[in-house]
């Protein structure tokens, strides 16, 4: 338990910090809001406007609506940008003292992703239940409201299945990280991963709405299992064996991310060039 304690008070201490920047989580929730109901307008246009095409598709228009909040939700799940802790250490050149720490600097910078991402998810998801959730209904809109899920399985499923996708998430994290370390600059990998990270994990289009052609291919490509697979099967579009196929697929790809994540630190740190001003 000893070799565990500076993990666990990296992931509070960081945890702790950003649950202080309330007026940011306040700003993400409003703008997270527009986007939900600009996202909403465009999906009902879509199932009201093609009644054929929108009987086809796998998922329902309550279930798409469900889905773009929870889009919304866990927005902060997305792994669109490294660790900014990360980069600024790069720049002013304090990432040396990482280098130097008696703990194992993968696990070390995992954790601080992991505080940075739970502290920003947790009061912007709270607030997105209590509007898109609770308000919408008691205003009578239930029919744009974000549903609960199809079932108690559905449910625990979910939890298991988002606390995996926060896992990955971080290992994807910690390879923009390493790209960071390694070039010496945030920007270049930060705007290249943003787009990739909107289309691929469903944020812009859930991705069973795409050409039948494609979706295979989108299922079991890494970023689906950072919100996708999440949310189908919160609203019981994936169950029972697809279910555990998509948690299989989460796992797979936080191992192999992590794996891949720490031999790349290594080989990083062991030519780590340090700048400073």
């Amino acid at each position: 338990m000893d070799a565990l304690r500076p993990y666990a008070a990296a992931f509070s201490s960081r945890f702790l910090l950003m649950m202080q920047y309330r007026a940011a989580a306040l700003a993400g929730f409003f703008t997270q809001c527009w986007f939900g109901a600009v996202h909403l307008m465009v999906i009902a246009a879509f199932y009201l406007g093609a009644p054929d095409a929108a009987a086809a598709s796998p998922i329902s228009l309550s279930q798409a609506i469900t889905y773009t909040w929870l889009a919304q939700g866990l927005l902060a799940v997305m792994p669109w940008i490294g660790d900014p802790e990360i980069a600024d250490g790069v720049r002013t050149g304090s990432i040396s003292y990482d280098r130097l720490r008696p703990v194992d600097a993968y696990a070390l910078w995992y954790v601080r992703a992991a505080g940075w991402m739970t502290a920003r998810l947790l009061p912007r998801v709270a607030l997105m239940i209590l509007a898109a959730g609770l308000i919408l209904p008691l205003i009578g809109q239930s029919q744009w409201a974000w549903q609960p899920p199809a079932s108690l399985s559905a449910a625990l499923l979910f939890a298991l299945s988002e606390t995996l996708a926060i896992a990955l998430a971080c290992a994807i994290i910690m390879l923009i990280n390493i790209v960071v370390v390694a070039t010496m600059n945030a920007r270049g990998v930060n705007i290249l991963m943003q787009p990739l990270v909107v289309i691929f994990t469903g944020n812009l289009l859930p991705l069973a709405l795409y050409p039948d052609a494609m979706r295979i291919a989108l299922f079991v490509q890494p970023f689906a299992g950072t919100l996708d697979i999440p949310n189908r099967i919160y609203f019981g579009a994936l169950t029972g064996q697809m279910a555990w196929v998509g948690i299989g697929l989460q796992v797979f790809w936080t191992v192999l991310f992590i794996a891949l994540g720490r031999l790349w630190l290594a080989r990083v740190m062991r030519r780590l060039e340090v700048q400073g001003g």
